[in-house]
């Protein structure tokens, strides 16, 4: 399980960061945005060294907290679709800590853990090591553009 976390961190970190890269290229409204893909490059890298410690290290903790949570009432109800409800519920209440961002970051985290829980696989360690590839693939890319058309 814990493998498969990893992997939905690294895959829902670096998706939240180059969505909110460019969903907000210019987080404090200072100036007029007038390169927008640079303005949005630079900010991935500012989004990816600070959002994906956390949602490796809390998205993943809370993660597992509220799957185990979710098992064992939908052991104790004896009804299986209480667990990805509860799960989901939980996943929203964690992720409302820094409200919008960290809800947002929680529901991408939930639907790619979900997608990868859906292929049935027993994901090793070596694959969640591999995975952390992503986010520094997508930090190397996004320094390179800043560097190149800075």
């Amino acid at each position: 399980m814990l493998s498969r976390k990893i992997i939905s961190a690294s895959v829902s970190g670096s998706l939240f960061a180059i969505l909110l890269g460019f969903v907000m290229p210019d987080p404090f409204g200072e100036q007029v945005v007038e390169n927008y893909f640079y303005s949005a490059s630079t900010m991935v890298n500012v989004y990816m060294m600070y959002s994906f410690p956390v949602i490796l290290l809390y998205g993943v903790l809370t993660s597992i907290i509220g799957d185990k949570v979710a098992e064992f009432m939908s052991k104790k109800s004896g009804n299986k679709n209480i667990e990805i409800i509860v799960s989901g519920i939980l996943h929203i209440v964690f992720g409302l800590v820094l409200l919008p961002y960290s809800l947002g970051a929680s529901i991408l985290f939930f639907v790619t853990d979900r997608l990868l829980q859906k292929q049935r696989k027993n994901y090793q360690w070596l694959q969640a090591f591999k995975s952390l590839v992503i986010p520094l693939t997508i930090w190397i890319i996004s320094l390179a553009i800043v560097w190149l058309f800075g």
